[in-house]
Parts: structure tokens; sequence; C-alpha cells
């Protein structure tokens, strides 16, 4: 399941208790659960705290408008010392870079763009226009679905109802399973 890495503890957790069930029953009743931690790990907010987080105002929605990620980049952090296009530029710690190496799915352009900006002669203005137009070409089809689905609430209602439905049979099921492997049988009243 896709989880951030301070997720992986309560995974983790689970699978002790799936485990230990396991035993008890003496076959896999219940598989574990794997935690998929993508490789960028945690983004920083766009304003190069620690975290991305809507209640402190530095997040990136994947519904924003095309003014809002044009906004949000240009007011991302680089490199504090790279005051002049010819300076040599840092790319660890570089906010723009960040999100970059999570996004950008040029690996070859990218690395070129890093090592021109870390021997200098590339402005931070350039490195953001690059990541303006790789977000917004990773975000467009999103915002075009949601778009779609949202002229269209009945329906998402209706797939909705349908996954509840779905996912109660999947639990009832599961639960009368562990019911029945614990000798765990429901009293008549």
């Amino acid at each position: 399941m896709p989880v951030g890495a301070d997720q992986a503890p309560m995974i983790e957790q689970t699978n002790e208790i799936v485990r230990r069930l396991n035993r008890q029953v003496g076959h896999a009743l219940l598989p574990e659960a794997r935690a998929l931690i993508p490789e960028s790990g945690r983004l920083p907010g766009v304003d190069g705290r620690a975290k991305m987080s809507r209640s402190q105002g530095n997040a990136l929605a994947l519904s924003a408008t095309e003014d809002a990620i044009r906004a949000a980049v240009r007011r991302m952090y680089t490199d504090p010392d790279h005051l002049r296009v010819t300076d040599p530029g840092r790319v660890e710690g570089n906010v723009v870079f960040t999100y970059l190496d999570a996004f950008d799915p040029d690996c070859d352009a990218l690395a070129a763009l890093k090592a021109h900006y870390r021997r200098g002669g590339l402005g931070d203005t350039a490195v953001k226009r690059r990541l303006e137009t790789v977000l917004l070409d990773l975000l467009a089809p999103i915002r075009s679905r949601r778009a779609a689905w949202a002229d269209r609430p009945d329906d998402v209602r209706d797939i909705l109802r349908d996954g509840t439905r779905r996912a109660r049979r999947v639990t009832q099921s599961t639960l009368e399973a562990v019911k029945d492997a614990l000798g765990l049988y429901r009293v008549a009243r």
C-alpha cells in the first residue's frame, strides 16, 4: 500500500497482529501488508519547510490551477548563495530540485540541468520554469479528469456506493473467515 515513511510503523504493527493471528490459526489466513514508500520520500513544503501542509499554507494541491502552480513555484526557495546567474549553485537542499527529482520524467535532461546549475551559468528562473512545465504537464490530466467528474456528481455517488457495497462484502467475508478459523461462532439469540 502506498504510504509515507511516517506510516511504516503502523503498517508493521498491523503486520505483527496478522502474523500472530496466522500463527494462532496455523496457516496464512490474512496477508501481510507491504509499505510502498516512494523513492522521493517526503516532499518539503513549497516554502522550504520540512513538511508540506495545507494548514501551514505551503502545499501544492493536485487540483491547483495553472496560475496557482506557477505562483507556488515562483515562491520556492533555491540556493541562498546563488546570487548571480554566473555563481555556482547547490542542488542539495534546493526545494526546486527536490521537486524536479520527484517529478521530472527526463532523468538525463535533469542531470544536465543539475550539472549546469552546479558549475554556474544557469539562473534560478530557468530552473523554476522547468519545474513549472513538469508540474503543469503532470497535473493537467488530473485536473481534467477532476473537472469531468465534478460535472457528474450523481455518477460519483453511485461509484462510491458501489465501492462501499463491495468493501462491505469483502470485509464481512474476511471477518467470517477469521471467526471461523478462531472458532468464534455467532450465538443465536
